[in-house]
């Protein structure tokens, strides 16, 4: 499906679109301020005068509008006053993000063509139909995910020598950001999460002062972008050469559960489905209230993307969807572990694009 799809099967006149990475997915243009609009055939991207240059350059399919003093809302009316000024149609069906709006931005469009079309212009919720147009990834879009995952892995191999005893979480995760860098990324992905000892039971844990000691489990969480593309991936690591007997227990399950759940993976099975099976090693190991979070989610221009290995997704897998499997068990005061690849759905299963070795590692 493509744009000019969703917009005949809705009963549209038009799309207004202001979500930037679908812009950037359906533009190439990449600025941080702009709007799209799609409308009787014709692209125009609505920006200031920040963005104007690298919007004709980077999308010159588009018209590109400087919306000045206007505002978005004006400009845009501007537009449909020149298009459907004699169009002789009463209707006029307008669909937006109406995920990816704020209610300040959705008044001003609605009061703006009120005021000059009384009630011919409607605005119409499309929900995420636009992003679902990014689920499944051509090849280039994979080779530039499959680059930013090599570079995460490349920096987990240099952080494994440079981790010492005695350094803080905070000079963990400098050093991981660092590196990625120095070894191609142009910026990460997310926030990188740096755990020791028991902040590892905080899934989402910030990097703090505190000092790593002998003993600790190690959680790093991190990814980078590569032209424009994401990476993700996690690996919980000891340090010290003496796992406690529980700490190889929960290793062991998530482990099991990762491998498990990323040899189900292929096209035609529900998102659903992959999460359970992960899900089930867990609960029979009685640890289930401990993972808490769905197994996965889609990695592209964002690193949260449609579709997700959860619970409440039904999406049937498709070739070219690149998906997380992360799977966790967070003991609250203790210690936390969790194992992340990133792996690419292909015809008849699926390619791991993380390469870093998943056994127990002690450092």
């Amino acid at each position: 499906m493509n744009i000019t799809e969703i917009i005949n099967q809705s009963k549209l006149d038009g799309i207004i679109i202001t979500d930037g990475y679908n812009i950037h997915f359906l533009t190439g243009y990449k600025g941080h301020t702009g709007c799209l609009l799609v409308v009787d055939n014709q692209w125009y991207i609505f920006t200031d005068s920040r963005y104007t240059e690298q919007a004709t350059i980077e999308a010159p399919q588009c018209k590109c509008i400087d919306i000045g003093m206007n505002g978005y809302s004006k400009s845009i009316s501007a537009v449909f006053s020149t298009l459907f000024v004699n169009c002789g149609k009463t209707d006029i069906n307008i669909g937006f993000e109406n995920k990816h709006i704020s209610y300040e931005q959705y008044k001003a469009f609605e009061n703006e063509f009120k005021k000059n079309f009384e009630d011919r212009i409607k605005l119409v919720e499309i929900g995420d139909k636009i992003n679902r147009l990014r689920q499944v990834k051509n090849q280039d879009e994979i080779c530039k995910i499959a680059r930013a995952e090599k570079i995460g892995d490349d920096t987990f191999t240099h952080i494994i020598d440079f981790i010492k005893p005695g350094m803080t979480e905070k000079e963990i995760a400098t050093e991981i950001e660092y590196t990625m860098k120095q070894y191609g990324a142009d910026g990460i992905s997310f926030d990188t999460i740096v755990a020791s000892g028991p902040n590892s039971s905080l899934p989402h844990a910030v990097p703090t002062d505190r000092q790593i000691t002998d003993g600790d489990f190690i959680t790093m969480d991190f990814g980078c972008i590569f032209e424009g593309y994401c990476s993700d991936m996690t690996r919980t690591v000891l340090l010290g050469n003496s796992p406690s007997a529980k700490q190889k227990e929960i290793y062991s399950i998530v482990l099991e559960a990762q491998r498990s759940a990323i040899s189900k993976i292929k096209p035609g099975m529900k998102c659903s489905d992959i999460d359970a099976c992960a899900r089930n090693i867990i609960e029979k190991a009685g640890y289930g209230q401990f993972f808490g979070h769905g197994l996965g989610h889609g990695v592209g221009l964002f690193i949260h993307e449609e579709p997700r290995f959860s619970r409440s997704c039904d999406t049937i897998i498709e070739p070219g969807m690149i998906i997380t499997v992360e799977p966790g068990i967070y003991l609250p005061g203790e210690f936390g572990v969790r194992i992340e690849d990133l792996v690419e759905v292909t015809e008849d299963g699926c390619n791991n694009l993380t390469h870093s070795p998943k056994e127990l590692l002690t450092i």
